[in-house]
């Protein structure tokens, strides 16, 4: 069973930290919108410890992202009521993305790399450059914009550097003790030179330079590579948690 408490407190924090564009409560689940960019702000999730869910309650909350033009996804994070998933399950919604949120005490020895700029509020440079460096569906720089232009927590937009070009972007939110690190990315021509790691250490850097004591972050949990890094410093396992989705229509 994972840490209730802990759970709410950082999902609560996620709220925060990576706005959605519209919210609707409904029966314990907290509905997010925006428009389809990133699972996290496009969710149906549960706040309220127990919280159950029945047909109906399926059908209310798919016909909402369905209406909206957003696939419907349910992201459980062990707050909701165990059952959840098997009623999930029995109405054809499939398991998705299994996912892992890490924390990590941010202690001394954290050290600010030079090669890295942290602004208080986004530029527009940063926004296309990071879209671009993140592809696929997450290429958006418009909604990514809109996303982050909606943060009122104190916010770090970071963009690092190697030999005078950017090589790595990502953002810290810093709340209540706590800092959250989102979408780092790397450029794709620069991955395996370290980057990663003085990308992260800056930002654990700063959140401790803001108040915070501890650091959260999270990662697919198929996505080694990055577990790897982040367990190498210090990171380990607070919850875990996944998505039930539709599944994709037949041929």
């Amino acid at each position: 069973m994972p840490d209730l408490s802990l759970v709410q407190a950082l999902e609560t924090r996620l709220i925060n930290a990576w706005p959605s564009f519209e919210i609707e409560v409904v029966g314990g689940w907290i509905l997010r919108f925006a428009e389809g960019y990133s699972k996290r702000a496009n969710a149906a999730t549960p706040f309220v410890p127990g919280a159950t869910i029945d047909p109906a309650l399926i059908d209310h909350i798919v016909g909402s992202f369905e209406e909206r033009g957003v696939s419907p996804c349910f992201r459980l994070t062990g707050v909701e009521d165990r059952r959840c998933e098997e009623v999930l399950a029995a109405r054809g919604l499939v398991d998705f993305d299994p996912s892992l949120c890490l924390v990590a005490p941010l202690g001394p020895e954290l050290e600010h790399d030079p090669s890295l700029i942290v602004r208080p509020a986004p530029k527009p440079a940063w926004i296309e450059a990071a879209a671009a460096a993140y592809g696929g569906e997450k290429a958006n720089a418009e909604r990514l914009g809109r996303i982050v232009r909606l943060i009122r927590r104190q916010a770090g937009f970071a963009t690092l550097s190697l030999d005078g070009e950017d090589a790595g972007w990502g953002l810290a939110v810093a709340e209540r003790g706590w800092v959250g690190l989102y979408d780092l990315v790397i450029s794709p021509s620069l991955r395996g030179l370290g980057l990663g790691r003085r990308l992260v250490t800056s930002l654990m850097a700063w959140g401790r330079e803001q108040g915070a004591t501890h650091a959260y972050l999270q990662v697919r949990e198929a996505n080694e590579v990055a577990t790897s890094l982040y367990t190498s410093l210090g990171f380990t396992t607070g919850y875990r948690y996944t998505h039930r989705i539709l599944p994709p229509p037949p041929g």
